[in-house]
């Protein structure tokens, strides 16, 4: 399997559980790596058989700025729901973080796993 990926995708919105945090955006910065199989996109140079990062950022662009969610956690299955259904991608890795969200510490956040990065039925 192959992998897409997306680095430092920052997006300012509103997430925190206290009350400051409510009322100012913070930047989240997200990194993504999705499992795919990039052979039909590489055979036909065509982007329609490619897993397109361009509209998976502008979609997490636009769904992160308007969730305005309490935890980071939920922020993160969320993402991960929304990619794998939108994007049919079966295994991704997300990171989530909060940069400067803890004096001292360049930035705080969490790393989950979804589904299954399979071959499955591909021949090399």
């Amino acid at each position: 399997m192959d992998i897409v990926y997306i680095r430092d995708l920052r997006i300012n919105t509103i997430i925190g559980i206290y009350d400051w945090e409510r009322q100012v955006k913070q930047t989240v910065s997200l990194d993504v790596e999705m499992a795919t199989d990039i052979r039909q996109a590489a055979a036909t140079d065509d982007i329609q058989f490619a897993l397109n990062y361009k509209a998976v950022s502008k979609r997490l662009i636009d769904y992160v700025e308007n969730r305005n969610a309490l935890l980071v956690e939920t922020l993160a299955e969320e993402i991960t729901q929304l990619i794998r259904d939108e994007f049919n991608v079966p295994w991704l890795r997300l990171r989530v973080s909060k940069p400067g969200a803890v004096r001292g510490a360049r930035d705080v956040g969490l790393i989950i796993e979804r589904g299954q990065k399979t071959d499955k039925g591909q021949s090399e």
